[in-house]
């Protein structure tokens, strides 16, 4: 009797969603797509016993439909967590837009794409992210109330990625406490990999606080720029991980600590505000720990950005954002403390904590 083995290709075909590694027992995945408008998206609703699914939306030129899928898949389950440790009654979800925002966005599409977000009624909402700006979801506020991040003046909390910076910028201090004894960051050596509105704003408070900068983008024109405005150095090296530095702070896409790259880092700690920044969270966040480099949460750190979305919908103010952001700070300090006490990765100690927070909430909902 012949038995026909699949190869990894053809598994992918056979089982498209439920068999790709970055499903992790999603609720929803939405494939939206409108001739007229050229729009072909996908919303990955990760888990919502906390709350709506909130998260942001990316327009990508992804190389293909694979590669968008799978981003959608990781980055809906990492906002799950995200608000899971942050403590807010929010669940996971996140939305992929495939096309180049500079070329293919238009009022139209994006106008489209939030009747897609107002058909899922309320399950999922969403915000801002890479390739989107403020008016964008001001745009897609026009034809559903599911939005956050929308324009101040429209009374939404504006663009979330200073607070998101913030957030960064407190987990680094906390990581520099917990690697060197002390959170100044005076003289230390920082490489910053991303310099888009987060990578910029985290660039001005570790320039005001004294720390050497070093910056990575693809867009040279954007370096001169943040050069010429903050003092930042260009990383003129061949190999960014290889730099030697203190801090590695990726705040461009994600897995950029993987087979490849992690021999060669030379940084002590990692914190930035990337989302998935492990590859493989099992494999690289034990390599990490072996190698004694810090690694501050991705998913924690950089939950600066949804807190502030957030207030829209529990309408409380600044001061309050900016306290429940500070928090990172302590929050960071707490688990890596309990990390090296029970001889678990960071990465794991943090997702000990929102995963019990979801499953106590489960625990009620049932009762």
């Amino acid at each position: 009797m012949q038995v026909d083995v699949l190869n990894a290709k053809e598994l992918k075909k056979a089982a498209p969603v439920f068999g790709q590694l970055s499903f992790d027992n999603h609720e929803q995945v939405v494939f939206c797509n409108d001739k007229d408008t050229g729009l072909k998206a996908i919303i990955g609703i990760h888990n919502t016993v906390l709350g709506p699914a909130l998260g942001g939306t990316r327009m990508w030129n992804y190389s293909s439909e694979w590669e968008a899928l799978n981003d959608v898949l990781r980055l809906s389950r990492g906002m799950t967590f995200k608000s899971a440790i942050t403590g807010l009654n929010l669940g996971g979800g996140k939305a992929v837009i495939i096309g180049d925002a500079k070329k293919d966005k238009t009022p139209e599409l994006m106008r489209k794409f939030g009747e897609y977000v107002h058909s899922l009624g309320g399950k999922y909402i969403t915000a801002e992210d890479v390739g989107m700006e403020t008016s964008d979801m001001d745009t897609v506020r026009e034809v559903t109330p599911y939005v956050s991040g929308i324009s101040e003046s429209k009374g939404g909390s504006g663009n979330p990625s200073p607070i998101t910076a913030y957030g960064v910028y407190m987990g680094m201090k906390a990581a520099a406490k917990y690697k060197f004894g002390s959170d100044n960051l005076e003289g230390k050596s920082v490489m910053v990999q991303g310099i888009g509105h987060v990578g910029e704003t985290l660039v001005d408070y570790l320039t005001k606080e004294g720390a050497k900068v070093y910056i990575s983008d693809i867009n040279m024109e954007r370096l001169e720029a943040i050069k010429k405005q903050y003092g930042a150095i260009i990383f003129e090296g061949s190999d960014v991980y290889a730099a030697e530095v203190d801090i590695y702070a990726p705040c461009a896409l994600g897995a950029t600590v993987n087979d490849q790259t992690i021999d060669r880092l030379k940084a002590k700690i990692i914190a930035g505000a990337a989302n998935n920044q492990l590859a493989d969270e099992l494999v690289h966040g034990k390599q990490l720990q072996e190698r004694g480099i810090v690694y501050a949460p991705d998913f924690l750190i950089n939950a600066g950005g949804i807190i502030n979305v957030y207030a829209e919908l529990e309408k409380y103010g600044k001061e309050e954002i900016m306290r429940k952001t500070e928090n990172i700070y302590n929050t960071t300090l707490e688990i890596l403390q309990a990390a090296e006490k029970n001889d678990m990765t960071t990465h794991f100690a943090a997702l000990k904590i929102a995963q019990q927070r979801i499953d106590d909430r489960k625990k009620q909902n049932l009762k």
